[in-house]
């Protein structure tokens, strides 16, 4: 147990860590930042599809968020989830500032209740299919409520996926390192 402490406060800190970047990255960091939209990125390349700069850290969380509830319990993903929420909050601009919160919230709940369902059949899978749910809901609600347009829709959802898609053999070796896990 004591060499899951030091894992557990990384894992929680970077999963906090994810929610600042992601806000961060929306309004400064893409190949076009259009005046009042997001800053976007190509997420596909034939077609071209674009997509908001956050999407690449809002993949992450959901992995960390479920690596947090493996190594830590459930009580202390929810805690991550709400605090996630007002930093979220804090953080951002106030124009995205209540569409990001409720579309984190939110996505990380459905996230949250999924996995917590799986994650006794199959880790790897629980992961999988709870960070597909929650980066739908994630980008419906987000691109609803901050700009009123799905526009952007294809390229979240494609976005995010690619990034669980990219931690899910980190996962699997991790399983092989962290004996609990």
């Amino acid at each position: 147990m004591k060499t899951q402490n030091p894992i557990i406060f990384i894992v929680f800190v970077l999963f906090l860590a994810m929610i600042p970047a992601a806000n961060y990255s929306l309004l400064h960091f893409g190949t076009l930042c259009p005046p009042g939209g997001p800053c976007i990125i190509p997420v596909w390349f034939y077609p071209l599809i674009y997509a908001p700069s956050g999407v690449l850290f809002a993949g992450i969380a959901f992995i960390l968020r479920d690596i947090l509830q493996r190594l830590a319990g459930l009580w202390l993903s929810i805690i991550a989830v709400v605090l996630g929420t007002v930093i979220s909050y804090i953080y951002v601009n106030p124009e995205l500032a209540i569409a990001g919160s409720l579309a984190y919230f939110l996505s990380e709940i459905t996230d949250t209740i999924i996995y917590s369902s799986l994650q006794k059949y199959n880790l790897v899978l629980a992961i999988f299919i709870s960070s597909c749910a929650g980066l739908v809901v994630d980008s419906v609600v987000f691109l609803h409520m901050a700009f009123h347009s799905y526009q952007f829709l294809l390229g979240q959802i494609i976005g995010k996926l690619l990034i669980v898609t990219l931690c899910i053999p980190l996962i699997w070796l991790s399983r092989k390192i962290i004996k609990s896990f």
